[in-house]
């Protein structure tokens, strides 16, 4: 069978990103906590570092449904489905407008936050459906989700760990 429409082959791909995303988001953990009197007092600061830790768990749990053995693909395609019905709203709320700090221009935001959330979020929907349809690249825009939430997450523990200093 095709790998784009099989997830057995993705086992190692899973296991990697499962405890690297795990780590990242343990980093962000301590950064939030070093940093929390600032993050709390400033307008929006909690809402980047809550985006963060959703961005940062979204590979945890692409790579937890990937990683159940023998399940069919329906059903993947289906946590795939489920995973996105949580993030999506979640991440939408986190990158509207008003729930960040006026300091962070436009351009940053859509670079750091709305981008990496939108695509990330959007991406296991494609793969779902990809799956379910045998079309559309199937699995292979899981990476593309996993690569693009912990760029957004590691730049914003960045943010929250470094630059909130400043």
């Amino acid at each position: 069978m095709d790998p784009a429409y099989d997830a057995e082959p993705w086992s190692d791909f899973a296991a990697g990103m499962a405890g690297a995303a795990a780590a990242l988001a343990g980093l962000l953990f301590v950064a939030v906590s070093i940093n929390i009197r600032t993050i709390l007092s400033g307008p929006g600061i909690a809402g980047r570092a809550a985006l963060s830790l959703i961005l940062l768990a979204l590979p945890v749990f692409i790579s937890l449904a990937l990683l159940i053995p023998g399940q069919a693909e329906v059903a993947l395609a289906i946590e795939l489905l489920v995973i996105s019905a949580v993030t999506v709203p979640s991440l939408g709320y986190l990158v509207r407008p008003a729930a960040h700090a006026e300091e962070q221009p436009l351009l940053s935001r859509v670079a750091t936050n709305v981008v990496p959330a939108g695509a990330a979020a959007l991406a296991p929907v494609v793969a779902a459906i990809g799956l379910l349809t045998e079309s559309l690249g199937g699995l292979y825009w899981l990476p593309a989700a996993v690569a693009l939430a912990l760029v957004g997450g590691l730049v914003n523990a960045w943010a929250l760990l470094v630059e909130i200093l400043r």
